[in-house]
């Protein structure tokens, strides 16, 4: 039998990457550290034909600067269980997983994760210049902390694609980590099945898809995705 990667037990594994070994919570063999975005957002992509931005990156605007975060990253977000608004428009998500040590193969307790995305249409909180948003706001971006087994979870929307670079960006969800003593992690979750993988120069390379399962609720439904991340020793 041929070994699992990590993708097939984020689809399959209901524990995620986790295997239960004498009433302890172990890292599976086979998984290996989380990728971190590539390095290589250049902010040249996103000019019009006159060189006029068509979005707000953080802090100031360099046309050529190179920065993991994108330009859509905030620092600063508050810490909640909940990305999106009350009744914000869109799909509910409840995405949810372990932060997992890759030299102990055992979870981190108190992992900080900063998660952001777009809305329903594509859009970031800042990603119209003419319109700002409040350095207060934070919308669809939250800050939180993993409990002692490692565990997280958040209510969400699946977010929308959007143009960017002269393509089309699959929907997804960024990821910041950052624990004691482990390289700290930027990278993206992405929704296996999206059209828009397959030509995007980032989702292209990732195996990290996640394929939501449809959960019935008593008044509807909602999807469930798990995400574990495996942070490398600094």
């Amino acid at each position: 039998m041929q070994p699992l990667n990590r993708r097939q037990l984020l689809q399959h594994s209901t524990l995620g990457l986790a295997a239960v070994g004498g009433g302890a919570l172990t890292l599976h063999a086979e998984a290996a550290p989380t990728e971190a975005t590539e390095d290589v957002h250049d902010y040249q992509a996103f000019l019009d034909s006159n060189g006029i931005p068509q979005v707000q990156p953080a802090g100031t605007y360099k046309p050529t600067h190179v920065d993991i975060l994108g330009p859509f990253h905030l620092a600063g977000a508050p810490f909640r269980g909940k990305v999106t608004a009350p009744l914000e428009p869109g799909e509910t998500m409840l995405i949810r997983g372990r932060i997992w040590g890759f030299d102990s193969r055992k979870p981190i307790a108190n992992a900080l994760l900063d998660v952001w995305q777009a809305d329903v249409e594509g859009r970031y909180d800042m990603s119209d210049p003419r319109k700002p948003p409040q350095r207060s706001g934070f919308r669809n971006r939250i800050r939180l902390l993993a409990d002692e087994t490692g565990y997280y979870e958040y209510e969400t929307i699946r977010p929308g694609s959007y143009r960017a670079g002269g393509g089309v960006r699959p929907a997804h969800i960024h990821y910041m980590v950052q624990a004691a003593g482990y390289t700290k992690l930027i990278t993206q979750l992405y929704f296996k099945g999206d059209p828009n993988i397959q030509s995007d120069p980032w989702a292209s390379k990732s195996n990290l898809l996640v394929d939501p399962v449809r959960i019935k609720a008593h008044d509807g439904s909602y999807q469930r995705g798990t995400f574990d991340i495996v942070l490398a020793k600094a």
